[in-house]
């Protein structure tokens, strides 16, 4: 089966959540695409790709596993406090042919975790991504929700 796409009929959404105990304002300062070395622990480096294009920024992101994807900034509100992503190259290649990922910021403003910060990570891949890629996007984002958790409560 190695080499071979699963077979599973699977969603191709990914939706992760964190409850982060630290203000908005302070995790917001981290959703930068060229700053996700600096919480990401799987994330080697991150820094922009000079002269890629004008009109938006690309950035690199090296992995410990050295894996290379170029990541394209499609959309950024400071205002509704989000990002959305794309990937448009990796190195090795993926074995689907795109995602479209959002981090949303919202502030608890009541109850026992008001003053955190509720974080929301989507992943809408095309319909080729089988069931391990979904599984593994879904466990990415646990780990970089759980380092991005670690980052804002000790900075």
């Amino acid at each position: 089966m190695s080499g071979q796409q699963s077979i599973i009929p699977t969603s191709t959404a990914v939706t992760e959540s964190a409850v982060i105990k630290a203000k908005l304002a302070h995790v917001w300062h981290f959703i930068k695409l060229q700053d996700f070395s600096k919480f990401y622990s799987a994330i080697t480096s991150s820094e922009f790709v000079k002269g890629a294009s004008e009109e938006t920024d690309i950035v690199k992101w090296t992995f410990k596993d050295n894996t290379v994807l170029e990541v394209k900034q499609e959309e950024h509100s400071t205002i509704n406090h989000y990002i959305t992503y794309s990937v448009i190259s990796s190195t090795p290649a993926l074995t689907y042919t795109s995602v479209l990922s959002t981090i949303r910021l919202f502030p608890v403003t009541s109850g026992e975790h008001a003053g955190s910060t509720f974080v929301e990570w989507t992943g809408n891949f095309s319909n080729d991504a089988d069931a391990s890629v979904i599984q593994d996007a879904r466990f990415k984002r646990q780990e970089a929700l759980a380092d991005l958790a670690k980052a804002a409560t000790s900075a």
